[in-house]
């Protein structure tokens, strides 16, 4: 069995976890779900699910990680062998995501490209129409994936220590300037300020299923990061802090958008054009504004990438330590299988258009099916085995290894085994029926 790779630092654990969670769901699919779901209720009622389901869930996979020091499937297989089936589904949804996540990527790649050549935005609906170009984008950003997993988890550090930090500055760069703009309070005042408008129990679902997707929840991703990790490192302290950085950047990015947004009386809750389609606009709206897009494009670039590598890690560790593949041959494969589960989501944007699964388009579906469903699923399996059928005080002790204390402990154990599993109830009863309304044209 191939040596196991382990984190250098503890910082730059903590950078690369984060970088696995900071990603486009923060930048574009947060400040989104906030414009359409009330702003500041839906920022208060994330924070309280990030505290009873996010930091709960993380610290359970970081600390099954470290304690078995194997892959999900073979992590999950060690407790239990009916377990086997939650890190398998861990692995087959960091495969699915990794597939539609990169062509997103590619699209961003596109962004730099034309903003460096020609100073202006790229055409959205024309390029994602194209049948040719964004799929070489998408192959682009695969490879970039690749080449920076390819020397496991010590790569992967250096390349966090170099872009997380990078990551915030550039938010707030953007940040600042968005605030800067004339009638720019409205948008700080839609996300601090409370109001009623377009708020519902359909807000409070929403901010739960991002807090599952943002912190990259029943992925594999935290179980996987978890066995490179030492015994010297606090789990629980650790863990907040990732949870605490992933939101600070979550909330950096709609103080970055709401109030460019607002200045210029746009709508906050346009899906993929509010940062594709229409702030590219904003941008050339004032001086200097191909170069911030640039920056902006380039941050944006950072979070995708992070999160890319952490999912092609956790598929790749998958094959490591149960097929005993080689490292090399593990990111070829897998990266090109990646590639090409892609493509069909590619060109669902236009010469697959017409191809609808269940009333879904090709790229809706494959997020439907890991969103709404594979996740809340494994997540909701993983809290009821490890709660109620394995022996949670053995992943307590790995949480105390060294000497490290653990006062939470007692508050952990009711979130695992009633709280937490509850709330992923919900979310997963909510994905069938939202499924159910799909199909029926409800």
């Amino acid at each position: 069995m191939a040596k196991r790779n382990q984190w250098a630092t503890g910082i730059g654990f903590i950078l690369a976890t984060a970088g696995s969670a900071i990603g486009l769901g923060n930048l574009w699919k947060f400040p989104y779900l906030m414009g359409k779901n009330g702003g500041f209720w839906f920022l208060i009622i994330y924070l309280v699910f990030i505290l009873v389901l996010g930091l709960p869930v993380m610290v359970t996979e970081m600390s099954l990680g470290r304690y078995t020091q194997k892959s999900p499937v073979s992590a999950y297989r060690s407790v239990g062998k009916k377990a086997t089936v939650i890190g398998v589904l861990g692995v087959l949804v960091a495969f699915l995501i990794l597939s539609y996540y990169s062509v997103i990527g590619g699209w961003i790649l596109k962004y730099i490209e034309s903003y460096a050549v020609t100073f202006q935005a790229v055409d959205f609906g024309s390029y994602i129409a194209s049948p040719v170009e964004p799929i070489v984008w998408h192959f682009v950003f695969m490879a970039l994936a690749c080449l920076l997993c390819y020397k496991g988890a010590k790569s992967i550090e250096k390349a966090s220590k170099f872009l997380m930090p990078l990551l915030f500055i550039f938010i707030v760069i953007i940040a600042v300037r968005s605030v800067t703009l004339p009638g720019a309070w409205q948008g700080l005042e839609f996300m601090f300020a409370p109001s009623a408008d377009s708020f519902s129990f359909g807000s409070i679902t929403a901010a739960l299923g991002q807090v599952f997707y943002s912190l990259s929840l029943a992925m594999g991703i935290t179980v996987t990061y978890g066995s490179y990790l030492n015994k010297k490192n606090s789990i629980p302290k650790d863990c907040a802090v990732v949870a605490g950085l992933d939101t600070g950047a979550a909330v950096l990015a709609g103080i970055a958008i709401f109030p460019a947004v607002f200045a210029f009386g746009l709508e906050p809750a346009q899906g993929p054009s509010l940062i594709f389609g229409t702030l590219p606009k904003v941008f050339e709206s004032f001086a200097g504004g191909s170069i911030f897009a640039i920056i902006f494009f380039i941050l944006m670039l950072f979070a995708a990438v992070t999160s890319g590598i952490a999912l092609l890690e956790t598929v790749v560790s998958y094959t490591i330590d149960d097929l005993h593949w080689s490292r090399r041959k593990s990111i070829l494969i897998v990266g090109l299988a990646v590639f090409l589960l892609g493509i069909p989501s590619s060109l669902s944007f236009g010469v697959l258009g017409d191809i609808t699964i269940l009333n879904y388009s090709i790229f809706d579906f494959m997020g439907m099916l890991t969103d709404n469903i594979l996740l809340p699923v494994g997540g909701l399996l993983m809290c009821i085995y490890i709660g109620w059928f394995w022996q949670p005080g053995k992943l307590i002790a790995e949480m105390e290894a060294e000497g490290m204390k653990f006062r939470l402990k007692k508050a952990w154990l009711w979130c695992i085994r009633t709280v937490t599993p509850a709330l992923i109830l919900v979310v997963t009863i909510l994905g069938f029926i939202d499924v159910y309304q799909k199909i029926a044209g409800v």
